[in-house]
């Protein structure tokens, strides 16, 4: 049976710009997604923690689980 454990060294500002990246949308887009300001989306990319009401609609609205991504899978 699988074990799962909560990944180390986690910075959640870089992994929605990455997902951002990947799904080739803008941060003009996720700001007017989640309602505020473009400058208040870069910031979120310098920081390593975040909420997790921020991160849970942020994952609504691109549609991506990040708290999934906090966890590896042990064996």
């Amino acid at each position: 049976m699988a074990a799962f454990s909560f990944k180390k060294d986690l910075h959640f500002g870089n992994m929605i710009q990455q997902e951002l990246e990947h799904q080739g949308r803008s941060a003009s887009w996720l700001a007017k997604s989640i309602y505020c300001e473009r400058s208040n989306i870069y910031k979120l990319f310098a920081r390593k923690s975040i909420s997790i009401d921020q991160l849970m609609l942020i994952s609504e609205v691109m549609e991506h689980d990040f708290l999934n991504d906090c966890y590896e899978t042990r064996e």
